[in-house]
């Protein structure tokens, strides 16, 4: 754990403290599983926007692309019939080639990650509408799947299994991340792509990884809001999205800049966020501001961020300075 993740850790548990003190509701078993499960489904989607940052790039479409695939796949088991397992691993597939087709675009005929996303923001959303001829996507009256309900929003031992799933899937993802050899290259990326690629690493074949890293990880999560809603809106499901999970992936030390950030951050900030959106409803404060909480949270944590730089670069020149005066001092 690094000194910015302890820094979140001691601020997660004073706000907490604060809310706690202010409304004891906070505590309630009830209250504290519904935020549990809610982590579980933002944190998901941030690790993999997590996975595209720490390369330098953005990913904007992944709210419309949880509200094309959930709808997809309770069409796919509610009215077509198809089987959810079946739909389970084809969901995840049609994640993967989204990121493809976003890395190949990005990396191949070297467009911008703002603009391929921006624009696949608008297109999945368009494709979702078109789908449903602008209606909503549901389950039928008393149609049940009691395996796919109990793995995406059952709970075992009072604990969201959605909650489960991202302890699991952080686990694999921070091994990925921090001890694998794709991991090293993730970063040295991040940090300076120019120079990664004239040490000889595939910079292309990394950065489209990344992107279908993100896909897989948010048709996951696409599938999780799918049972937890039961019921989608493409016109408005999965709005903003994008912004809870690039908040949370900057809260948790991922520089915008790239080459930065700990997967443990990623998950404290996803906390960090859910608990201010809970402390939002427990003190009456109207949620019609929820956005703007959002929005004040990510410029504070790319201030900080940014002037965590400047002191670190100020201080890598004071050592330096220092050394040489001593060298100096030797002679």
């Amino acid at each position: 754990m690094t000194k910015k993740d302890l820094g979140l850790l001691i601020l997660i548990l004073v706000v907490g403290a604060i809310v706690a003190i202010i409304n004891p509701r906070f505590l309630l078993p009830i209250n504290l599983a519904n935020t549990s499960n809610l982590i579980g489904l933002f944190g998901i989607l941030s690790i993999g926007q997590a996975f595209v940052i720490i390369t330098g790039g953005i990913e904007l479409s992944v709210g419309s692309v949880v509200a094309l695939l959930g709808t997809l796949f309770i069409d796919f088991i509610a009215v077509r019939g198809m089987g959810w397992p079946i739909a389970f691993v084809l969901i995840l597939v049609l994640g993967a080639i989204i990121g493809l087709a976003h890395g190949w675009l990005i990396t191949r005929l070297k467009l911008q990650p703002f603009v391929v996303t921006l624009c696949g923001l608008l297109i999945y959303r368009g494709v979702a509408r078109f789908y449903t001829a602008d209606g909503t996507a549901g389950f039928a009256f008393g149609q049940n799947f009691p395996d796919l309900e109990f793995l995406t929003a059952g709970r075992s031992w009072g604990v969201p299994n959605s909650f489960f799933a991202l302890i699991v899937i952080a686990v694999v993802m921070w091994v990925v991340l921090h001890r694998s050899v794709f991991g090293r290259y993730l970063y040295a990326i991040g940090k300076n792509e120019e120079a990664a690629k004239y040490s000889g690493i595939r910079t292309g074949r990394v950065v489209m990884a990344a992107y279908v890293i993100c896909g897989v990880l948010t048709a996951l999560s696409a599938i999780y809001f799918a049972m937890y809603t039961r019921s989608i809106s493409p016109a408005s499901h999965g709005q903003f999205y994008e912004l809870y999970a690039i908040a949370a992936a900057v809260l948790g030390g991922f520089s915008l800049r790239g080459g930065e950030g700990s997967l443990i951050g990623v998950i404290l900030g996803t906390v960090l966020l859910q608990e201010l959106q809970n402390l939002v409803n427990l003190l009456g404060i109207p949620s019609s501001l929820n956005f703007a909480v959002m929005g004040g949270v990510i410029l504070i944590g790319v201030l900080v961020d940014q002037q965590w730089g400047v002191f670190r670069a100020r201080r890598r020149m004071v050592d330096a300075a220092r050394k040489g005066a001593v060298g100096a001092a030797a002679e």
